[in-house]
Order: C-alpha cells, then sequence, then structure tokens
C-alpha cells in the first residue's frame, strides 16, 4: 500500500499541474466562445498547430528531466544538474529556430481553412504562441530538474500561480479591459505567453535560490562548464532520445490535427460543438499526463537505481490509478453534462438545444474512447522513460497512419457526420493500447540504457 501512496505522493502534483494547464486552455476557450463564434471556431486549428511545432522542441528539452530522473536514482547528483543545463541550452537555441516556422504555418492556414476572418484569427493566434515558445521551453528545461528529482510539488505551486495569471489576463486582454483595447484571440495567446513567462522566471529564481543557498556554483564553475565538450556530448544525447519523443508528440497531433480539419468541413455548429468537446477531453485527459509523467519519472529512477522490478511496478501501478481517476471524471461529465455544454452553447434557444444534443453524444464517444488513451499514454511514459522512445514512436506511426487515417477518410465520404468521424477515434485507440501494452509486458525496455 505504501508503495501506491508514495506514487500518489510524487503524481498528484503533476496530474493538478497538467489540469491547471488544460484549465487554461478551456478559460480561453470559454472566454472567446462568448467574444465571437468565429474566435472558437478559430481557436482549436491554430492551438493544434502551434501545439505540433512547440511539442516537438518542447519534448527535447522536456527529456533531460529524463536524464535527471535516471543520474538521481543513480546518485549522481552532478549530472543531474548538468542535464538540467543542456536542457537550458537547448531551450534557447530552439526558441529561435521556432521563429522560423511562423510563415509556413500561416500557410497551412490560407489551405486548409475557410472563411477569410477565421483564417486571420488563427494567423494571429499562431504566430502569438510560437513567438512565446522560447517561454515554454525555458520553463520544461528548469521544471524537469525538479521533476526529475521527484520534487513535483515546486512544480505545481508554480505552475498554479502561472495559470492563474492568464485566467486574470484573459478577460482583460481579450475584451479590453482596466483601459487595454480589445484584443480578442490575441488576447488570448498574449495571456497564455504570460503564463508561461511567469513560470519560466519563477523556477529559475527557485532553483538559482537554492543555488546560493547550498553554496553550490554548480551552474557556473568548473563542476558543470555550459560550453564545453562534456556538454555538448549530454546535449546530443539528450537530442538523440528527445529527438524519437518529440517526432511522436509531432506525428500524434499531426493525425489529430488532420482528423480535425476532417471534421471542419461538417458543419459551423457541428464543429462548434466538437471544438467543445475537445475542450472539455483535454481538461480530463491533462490528469492522465500528469500520471504518465509520474511513470516516466519513476521508470527512469529505478533502472538507474538498477531496480527493474520496482520499474515494471511503477508503470503498472500509475496506469492502475491512472484507471481509477478517469473513471471518477467521466462519470461525473457524463452526469452534468448539460451546464458544462451551456458554458459553450449559442444564446439562441433552437442552436443551443441541438448543440447539447449532438455535444452529450460526442462526450458518451470521448468517455469510450478515454478507456484505452489511459493505458496507452501512462504505459508509453514509462516506456519512454525506460528510453524506449523508437517502439513509441513507430508504433503510434503504423496505426495513426496506416490504420486510423483511411479509416477517417473513408468514413468521411461515406457518411460524415461528427459522431461517425468521432467513433474512429475508439478504434484507433483500442489497437494503439493493444501494442503498447504488449510492448511493456515484453520487457525488451529492460535492455536499453540511456546514460
Amino acid at each position: 500500500m505504501k508503495s501506491y501512496l508514495d506514487i500518489i505522493k510524487l503524481v498528484w502534483p503533476l496530474a493538478l499541474g497538467m489540469v491547471n494547464n488544460a484549465l487554461m486552455q478551456f478559460v480561453d476557450r470559454a472566454f472567446l466562445a462568448r467574444e465571437s463564434m468565429a474566435s472558437l471556431e478559430a481557436i482549436m486549428p491554430s492551438s493544434m498547430l502551434s501545439l505540433i511545432l512547440l511539442s516537438f522542441f518542447q519534448a527535447i528539452v522536456a527529456y533531460s528531466g529524463t536524464f535527471v530522473a535516471t543520474y538521481y536514482g543513480a546518485k549522481n547528483d552532478r549530472m543531474c544538474q548538468a542535464s538540467c543545463t543542456a536542457g537550458i541550452i537547448l531551450s534557447f537555441i530552439f526558441g529561435a529556430v521556432s521563429l522560423l516556422f511562423i510563415p509556413l504555418g500561416e500557410s497551412v492556414f490560407e489551405a486548409f481553412s475557410h472563411g477569410e476572418d477565421v483564417i486571420s484569427r488563427q494567423k494571429t493566434y499562431f504566430s502569438i504562441t510560437v513567438a512565446g515558445g522560447i517561454f515554454l521551453y525555458g520553463q520544461m528545461a528548469v521544471q524537469s530538474y525538479f521533476t526529475g528529482r521527484g520534487r513535483t510539488q515546486t512544480v505545481f505551486l508554480v505552475n498554479l500561480a502561472g495559470n492563474l495569471l492568464n485566467i486574470v489576463l484573459d478577460p482583460i486582454f481579450i475584451f479590453g479591459l482596466c483601459g487595454l483595447p480589445k484584443m480578442g484571440i490575441a488576447g488570448a495567446a498574449y495571456a497564455t505567453v504570460g503564463s508561461l513567462m511567469l513560470q519560466w522566471l519563477s523556477l529559475w529564481l527557485i532553483l538559482k535560490r537554492e543555488e546560493r543557498l547550498r553554496n553550490d556554483k554548480s551552474f557556473s564553475n568548473d563542476k558543470v562548464k555550459w560550453f564545453s565538450a562534456e556538454m555538448l556530448r549530454l546535449s546530443l544525447r539528450i537530442i538523440r532520445f528527445g529527438a524519437l519523443s518529440g517526432l511522436y508528440n509531432v506525428l500524434n497531433l499531426l493525425s489529430f490535427t488532420i482528423f480535425v480539419f476532417f471534421t471542419g468541413a461538417v458543419g459551423h455548429l457541428e464543429v462548434a460543438v466538437s471544438n467543445a468537446c475537445f475542450a472539455v477531453n483535454y481538461l480530463l485527459f491533462a490528469p492522465i499526463e500528469g500520471f504518465a509523467l509520474g511513470a516516466a519519472t519513476l521508470v527512469g529512477q529505478a533502472k538507474g537505481a538498477g531496480d527493474f522490478h520496482l520499474a515494471r511496478l511503477s508503470g503498472w501501478r500509475c496506469a492502475l490509478l491512472a484507471v481509477a481517476t478517469t473513471a471518477v471524471l467521466l462519470a461525473l461529465t457524463l452526469m452534468f453534462n448539460r451546464p458544462i455544454l451551456l458554458i459553450f452553447a449559442p444564446d439562441d434557444p433552437i442552436l443551443s438545444g441541438k448543440f447539447i444534443e449532438l455535444g452529450f453524444t460526442l462526450l458518451v464517444l470521448m468517455a469510450a474512447w478515454q478507456v484505452f488513451e489511459v493505458f496507452d499514454t501512462v504505459i508509453s511514459g514509462a516506456l519512454k522513460g525506460a528510453g524506449d522512445t523508437s517502439f513509441v514512436l513507430w508504433w503510434m506511426l503504423v496505426v495513426a497512419f496506416l490504420f486510423w487515417m483511411p479509416l477517417v477518410v473513408f468514413v468521411s465520404k461515406s457518411d460524415n457526420s461528427m459522431p461517425n468521424l468521432w467513433s474512429t477515434m475508439i478504434a484507433y485507440v483500442a489497437v494503439l493500447s493493444a501494442g503498447t501494452l504488449f510492448r511493456w509486458r515484453s520487457g525488451r525496455w529492460l535492455r536499453i540504457n540511456i546514460v
């Protein structure tokens, strides 16, 4: 029983932190729904495309946390600090590189989106969030040091402060309160970037404060040099494993974004309902990402300590706790579906009725696929923590693009309705989770050594 309590102690701040992030996105969409239907329609594809780009570099920087966890398990504090430093260096490099992709993203909206007003809003949100990507990477780099060492409560408190700032800034920037001009969807983007900036600076100041209290100058003296052959080798090793994790994020999100663009051809009301339900889905799924990060940390620490039995148990126990959490959240969502959907529904009584009716159907389908997705996400996180990023990438690639995407195309041409399109997600995650569980049970990941 103690092992489960230890996992909960580690994971609950991560899970609540992910819920905070999801709540931030949820609040963005709720305010934008009141600003205009065009903004609500624009936010989903623009945020997804932004996430696709940022998630690649974010995953590489975040993988420094796996190195921290592994070295922490091996009781090598110096290399824990070196891994964090490598992540910080990479965050600055990737922040500059991300700017080069803004014109490409804007051309995607022109090619695939519908309506000049919607396209303009998509471009605005995308360009602001991508330009602010350096703060996301920086936050992730410094956060990795605390997460890898199991100090998740510090990360949670900083994350909470940042997201509260976002919620406060949203109505001020979006609707032009306190004497500011009305910025609409641009205001939501600026609020998000401001939140990330606060989190980055806060974690950095905490890290430097602890460094001074320990009288430890490891970030500036000869023990860990920022620019050295050792740091270059470590950074390249982080990139080697992290790039596969980043490609996984990109291709996974790309397949989902393609799916979103297919749903965009169904109808304006249907798209608004779908976007609203995806916002709810993200809010419910967020704590599971915390369990996945916890699984990666625990598996990395156990492998670093050479305890392979504990590594296995940690992965399974994280998955079981995630399933129990998801079951409760899904039951509450279906029970209170009407007040949840009314947050996004239009004021017109007729349209509102149709909105809620379709929304309930989509929420039921969402509950069905999340049963499978929980296992896949947490066990995939455990595999990444063990260094098995290659399998996680290639298995998702095969199932998403050789099975799910053809299925989506077939359904869109035969009976293009939103419930039918959403039903393809159930088949996709069922097949995906089956392969991931088989890989975990095989134990091949035990032979991988990342350090």
